[in-house]
């Protein structure tokens, strides 16, 4: 049973050293007894205590993580139910399906399709995550073959996608030292499914058309030793999903009700689906197959939410040289906020103008976000040209300003006396426009 706050409070070294980040122990345990932090956070925690808190600092969602030869997915491990209560923290891992009974040089082809994919997102490099085998043929030594045949093209983490535990065992037997997903176990085969999971170190996937016969599955197949488990609800509609996959979420997470407290998997067969099934709120999303304009704004979707928006994606400040620039060419001006960054480079590259592109630390803030803030003024601009030894790398000083701040421009004059301050458009796509007509 979970520990009430002050139940916690008297396990703790009540040293009140602020070193968890909150001022006093008490408010630490109140904390952790709401779940929305981890005990590891406490430095000074004895052994002896950390037995006894272990059920209340476990997260209300096992953390799932699957594992390859350098490669690794992890789902679970949340602790709020929307992302403004706190954060999100693991990306549901996105795999695609593929079958036992191709050709091999097929499957290796349309694996390796997959797997080279790479897409650039405002300097985040997007992929899918792994692969999930289905034994089509019902055969252990064709599962166990074509188990080998993707690790000759790929490292990423597998799903094993059988309700035999003989085949299972086959594909398991075939991979060295992973950590792999198996689907999965109903109420026919849990037991010897359960075994097979056991036997090879893997998670597994838990079958059910309810939450009462997934949280009885999940017991009965924890009683025989296996606590790595992944929540399968069988519906037929996109309605229906979401209501169980809804209710399974706020049972853990709002109830701590443990039979149910583990990510759960989709597999959607629509574009629609999948969608659903990363906002709401699958830990692993199977695709039938692959397809890059499925795959693109899936993975674009899924980073935009588990960004944490208290932290905005940002690159690095400094002075980026676009289109070989010379000494001659246009001194351009933004913040360090990556789609700010990425919206103004990449219609300057586009053009193929030449430009120097100086990114100010605006705290990953956006220009009128930041100007508004005050992290985006006259002085912060000045001290990036003088720090950045603008002056030595252009021989016109002649310096444009985002359209949107055009109030800085005096201001900025006065901080940079050699240098021309101009007011470029308000938008980037006027950018290039701008360049060829007033510079």
């Amino acid at each position: 049973m979970a520990l009430s706050g002050i139940q916690i409070y008297k396990l703790l070294p009540q040293t009140n050293c602020k070193e968890c980040g909150f001022p006093t122990c008490l408010a630490f345990a109140m904390k952790l007894a709401a779940k929305q932090v981890e005990l590891s956070a406490c430095p000074y925690v004895s052994e002896d205590s950390k037995a006894q808190l272990a059920e209340s600092s476990a997260p209300p969602i096992r953390l799932i993580s699957l594992k390859s030869d350098g490669a690794e997915v992890k789902a679970g491990n949340e602790v709020v139910l929307f992302r403004h209560e706190k954060t999100f923290y693991n990306k549901p891992g996105v795999f695609v399906k593929v079958k036992d009974d191709l050709p091999l040089d097929q499957l290796k082809a349309l694996v390796q399709q997959a797997d080279s994919y790479m897409v650039g997102y405002v300097g985040i490099e997007l992929t899918v995550d792994g692969f999930a085998l289905e034994s089509a043929s019902g055969d252990g030594a064709k599962f166990s073959a074509a188990v080998k045949a993707i690790r000759e093209v790929s490292k990423r983490p597998l799903i094993l996608i059988t309700d035999s535990p003989e085949v299972a065992t086959a594909g398991l037997s075939a991979l060295n030292s992973e950590h792999a997903l198996v689907h999965g176990a109903n109420s026919a085969n849990w037991e010897k499914m359960a075994d097979a999971a056991k036997a090879h170190e893997a998670a597994l996937v838990v079958n059910g058309d309810s939450l009462d016969a997934l949280a009885e599955l999940t017991e009965k197949i924890k009683a025989k030793g296996v606590e790595d488990l992944v929540l399968y609800p069988q519906l037929p509609t996109l309605g229906a999903r979401l209501a169980l996959e809804t209710q399974i979420r706020r049972l853990a997470l709002k109830q701590n009700f443990r039979p149910l407290g583990f990510p759960t998997i989709a597999y959607p067969n629509s574009a629609a689906a999948a969608t659903q099934a990363v906002a709401k709120y699958a830990g692993f999303v199977v695709l039938e197959q692959f397809q890059p304009e499925l795959v693109y704004p899936l993975l674009v979707l899924r980073q935009n939410i588990y960004t944490d928006p208290q932290k905005p994606i940002q690159v690095q400040p400094g002075v980026y040289e676009i289109n070989n620039p010379k000494p001659e060419d246009a001194v351009l001006v933004t913040t360090n906020f990556s789609i700010t960054y990425f919206s103004v480079a990449n219609e300057v590259e586009g053009s193929g103008l030449p430009a120097w592109l100086v990114v100010t630390d605006a705290e990953g803030m956006s220009v009128l976000t930041a100007w508004a803030a005050g992290k985006f003024d006259s002085e912060r601009i000045a001290k990036s040209v003088k720090t950045f030894n603008l002056a030595d790398k252009v021989s016109r000083k002649r310096l444009v300003i985002p359209g949107h701040v055009a109030v800085l421009s005096g201001e900025l004059e006065a901080e940079l006396p050699d240098w021309e301050i101009r007011v470029g458009p308000r938008e980037a796509v006027d950018i290039p426009k701008f360049m060829k007509q007033a510079l």
